[in-house]
């Protein structure tokens, strides 16, 4: 009882740490950046050492790319956005809510990854995946929602790539994001999901579950953009230019980011 106790507060605790709200803090006397859910862990990092380095302060919200590009369509207050498909970036670029087409960040990577103790295993190829949804094991599966978050559409692409769209689509769990379909694959309320290989590469997530990336070559390549936005003070120019530099980019490549000049 005991250990139930404190392995439903590490995956409560987890969920504080990967479900942060899209909506703008009331109190922000910062400049507010909105960053898709995969950079969670790595645009907080950067932040940091923004911060450390002298350069100024930046208020950080995630989610999905979707509602953001929503958000900031109907003026929301954010200054600049890092969106994980970047379509949305362009979309905003027509619609004059931005300074310009904004700059490529990065290019994400998806993978299955399965909780300690689950039936499943971790099969970047979905081997497994595909003789579960036969012999019954599989009962929940989690992605992100394919209507507005990039990282659940490239795990529907990666799906119907595979054949097994059909089969598996009554058994999803459908994350508002990709951090939430994290907390959804890894705390045994199902038996895996597909994620950003850049959460996996996150200690708070690795350590709960086996990870496996899926090839590349399965789904549309997550072209990842950035763009200032109409209004942009000073600091977040400085952070949009800080993103560029050697060592924003150090910490999205040890997050498993394929970097601009470097694909």
């Amino acid at each position: 009882m005991i250990m139930s106790f404190f392995k439903r507060m590490q995956f409560w605790l987890l969920g504080l740490a990967l479900l942060a709200s899209s909506a703008v803090p009331a109190w922000a006397d910062s400049p507010v950046v909105a960053g898709a859910a995969d950079l969670k862990f790595a645009l907080e990092e950067i932040a940091a050492r923004f911060r450390d380095d002298g350069k100024g302060e930046v208020k950080l919200v995630f989610g999905s790319s979707g509602n953001f590009y929503r958000q900031i369509e109907q003026n929301a207050p954010f200054q600049m956005f890092l969106s994980a498909d970047e379509g949305f970036v362009f979309k905003l670029a027509d619609a004059g809510k931005t300074m310009d087409r904004g700059e490529l960040y990065a290019v994400g990577r998806i993978g299955i990854i399965v909780p300690h103790g689950s039936p499943l295993k971790a099969d970047g190829e979905f081997k497994d995946l595909a003789t579960a949804l036969t012999d019954g094991r599989l009962k929940k599966f989690a992605i992100a929602n394919p209507e507005h978050a990039p990282y659940g559409k490239r795990a529907e692409e990666a799906l119907k790539h595979a054949e097994l769209w059909e089969r598996i689509k009554d058994k999803l769990v459908l994350g508002e994001n990709v951090s939430q379909t994290a907390q959804f694959a890894t705390s045994g309320s199902t038996q895996g999901g597909i994620i950003a290989y850049s959460l996996a590469k996150a200690p708070a997530v690795a350590k709960l579950g086996d990870f496996a990336l899926i090839p590349d070559t399965w789904h549309e390549p997550l072209k990842q953009r950035m763009v200032l936005l109409k209004g942009a003070g000073e600091t977040t120019q400085t952070f949009y230019r800080y993103m560029q530099q050697p060592a924003a980019r150090a910490i999205m490549k040890k997050y498993g980011f394929l970097l601009p000049g470097e694909l």
